[in-house]
């Protein structure tokens, strides 16, 4: 006999319409129907939670995130995954990608053989999904390698992209990469005709550099504004070409640190919530206290919601995406719920293409659900159908 949860009495933001009374019924990971409260009729065996008018909007996406509650994915460890899957639904991520960092060939391969491993054999409902791998670096420009160790920086090479994919086991599917390196036009176009997301970062490029890369299959922008060819009045750079072009999805981190409010608004104005995708770019000290930590073998400093490396470079982020979330639509003045679920849910599920089970609220699809409160506070998490997070009180 199957058991069904209903979440009732929910302000509801399905896929093509906002249900302000309404209910959802959960069967094992999926939903199984939605609804306005007026049609809504108790069936036996089903597992009641009123929400009392509190909103529900689809788990978030991350594409981008290194590691949080002491654990990284270069770790190369199932328990750093398993750590990072549990602790995820806090802050509403229900699905992400396990991002790599430049380093060793031997400690990358380590990381993708660990992932492939957990997806395949440890992955369970009730914590976020490991979607597949966001592989950062080493395919990137040295003059741009920010917090990526530069010993490790390797030019765009297909046969070992290739090698790394089988022991990832086809889990890979974002890279960041400079498409100007010698090699990226040629690696972009291979990756593009594999079915990965490629994604223009830590690059030096110039705008016609770009174009090109688009032209080969290019898509978007890692950490928009962040180690990347600025804006200049005779050369926009990679910066002006994603503004530009619309082509391009762009990453942002919205923490306050490594992109000011202004600037957030700039990018918001000219990309829109239909090209923007949050993200964090998280590590292992997230959720954890001020202090040293290691980032690719890096010691980085973390003071106050800043992480630095010793000379100052900023080293991803301890952001949450619910704070993300809520910073986005603290800073920018016509940014809506529902532009902040094209951000965090649908456009990062549009780029992987599983929109056929992810990045909305859905009949057929998988119940990543998440509950907020007043304050745009993550209340409740469910996971492929099962609570994955309550918050203390509820």
């Amino acid at each position: 006999m199957r058991h069904s949860t209903v979440l009732i009495n929910g302000s509801i933001f399905e896929e093509n319409k906002h249900i302000p009374n309404g209910f959802i019924r959960i069967t094992n990971s999926k939903i199984i129907d939605i609804g306005k409260m007026s049609e809504y009729a108790v069936t036996v065996n089903e597992n009641i939670i009123d929400l009392q008018g509190k909103t529900v909007i689809p788990g978030m996406i991350d594409l981008h995130i290194h590691g949080t509650a002491g654990h990284d994915v270069m770790d190369g460890e199932i328990e750093a995954l398993e750590t990072m899957s549990q602790s995820l639904p806090q802050e509403g991520t229900t699905s992400f990608l396990a991002t790599t960092i430049t380093q060793s060939d031997e400690e990358i391969s380590k990381a993708l053989r660990n992932v492939a491993k957990y997806i395949n054999g440890y992955q369970n409902s009730g914590q976020s999904e490991i979607l597949g791998v966001h592989l950062e670096g080493p395919f990137i420009n040295p003059k741009m390698a920010g917090a990526q160790p530069v010993n490790y920086i390797l030019s765009p090479n297909i046969s070992l992209f290739e090698k790394w994919q089988q022991q990832a086991e086809g889990s890979i599917k974002q890279v960041t990469m400079a498409p100007e390196q010698d090699g990226g036009v040629e690696l972009v176009r291979y990756l593009k005709d594999s079915g990965v997301i490629v994604s223009i970062g830590h690059s030096n490029a110039t705008y016609t550099e770009v174009k090109e890369a688009i032209l080969a299959g290019a898509t978007q922008v890692t950490h928009l504004f962040n180690q990347m060819r600025g804006l200049h009045h005779r050369e926009p750079g990679v910066v002006g070409a994603s503004l530009l072009l619309h082509e391009l999805y762009a990453e942002l981190i919205v923490d306050g640190i490594h992109v000011c409010p202004e600037m957030v608004n700039l990018a918001f104005n000219n990309k829109t919530s239909e090209k923007l995708i949050l993200i964090t770019d998280s590590i292992r000290a997230k959720c954890l206290k001020n202090g040293y930590y290691d980032l690719g073998g890096q010691t980085v400093i973390v003071k106050e919601g800043r992480a630095e490396l010793a000379n100052g470079t900023l080293a991803g982020s301890v952001l949450k995406l619910s704070h993300a979330m809520k910073n986005m639509l603290a800073y920018v003045k016509d940014c809506s719920l529902q532009d902040i679920i094209k951000m965090t849910s649908y456009n990062p599920a549009k780029q992987l293409k599983i929109l056929d089970r992810k990045g909305s609220i859905r009949k057929g699809k998988d119940a990543d659900l998440v509950v907020l409160g007043k304050e745009h506070e993550v209340i409740m998490t469910f996971c492929r159908g099962k609570l994955a997070y309550k918050q203390e009180g509820v």
